[in-house]
């Protein structure tokens, strides 16, 4: 379960915060809208908070 947790999910969230902050750099350079931006900035924050915790989880894991 470790293995799966630090070898997938991790890096599925780091990659998913990753492409988000992408997608809202490129609409705010092209001056898209400002509810877009607005709307990718808080999935941003909640996929920031769902690798958090999963990074968290794996570290206890690794622990026990």
């Amino acid at each position: 379960m470790t293995v799966f947790l630090s070898m997938v999910l991790i890096p599925i969230a780091v990659a998913s915060v990753a492409a988000v902050l992408l997608m809202g750099l490129i609409n705010m350079m092209r001056g898209g809208s400002p509810n877009r931006s607005q709307k990718l900035m808080r999935m941003r924050v909640f996929l920031q908070f769902v690798a958090i915790v999963i990074t968290m989880v794996t570290i206890w894991m690794m622990g026990q």
